[in-house]
């Protein structure tokens, strides 16, 4: 599994952290914080970034990072196709994955500690959708609205 990981100027430090933890584990994990150019930007750049190497098939998932994880996850939602859950828990985590077929999940630094964080993007990545869910119907909705708004 492939994971894309970012973190803005709050976030940044926790993202380091999960990546670590991903590497240490056996997961292959990016860092995506910074643009080539190196330039200051806002949250909603990070997630374009994620959020389209996601979309591109480049990564399976992604994790980003701010201070609430609220940022990050209304931009991530923007970009049509993708599904970002914010998680600081380990139960909305797996339903993230189970029940949303979400491909990010977001985190807040100033939320949770990178204990609790790393618990938490396990919990994401150990869990995988199944189309035949009695949630299938519920993510087509979403798709559906997804194709409806986003033309």
């Amino acid at each position: 599994m492939k994971i894309a990981v970012g973190g803005d100027s709050a976030g940044e430090e926790l993202a380091q952290k999960i990546i670590a933890h991903l590497k240490a584990i056996g997961i292959e994990a990016d860092d995506l914080s910074h643009p080539v150019e190196e330039k200051p930007e806002l949250y909603s750049e990070l997630s374009e970034r994620v959020g389209r190497a996601i979309l591109a098939g480049d990564y399976e998932r992604g994790i980003l990072c701010c201070g609430t994880g609220i940022g990050v996850a209304i931009s991530a939602n923007k970009i049509p196709g993708i599904r970002a859950a914010q998680a600081h828990d380990t139960y909305s985590a797996e339903r993230a994955a189970l029940s949303n077929n979400a491909h990010i999940i977001t985190l807040g630094a100033r939320v949770v500690g990178p204990e609790l964080a790393n618990t938490i993007v396990e919990s994401f990545l150990a869990k995988t959708f199944d189309p035949q869910s009695a949630s299938a119907r519920n993510v087509d909705g979403i798709d559906a609205l997804d194709r409806k708004y986003s033309k």
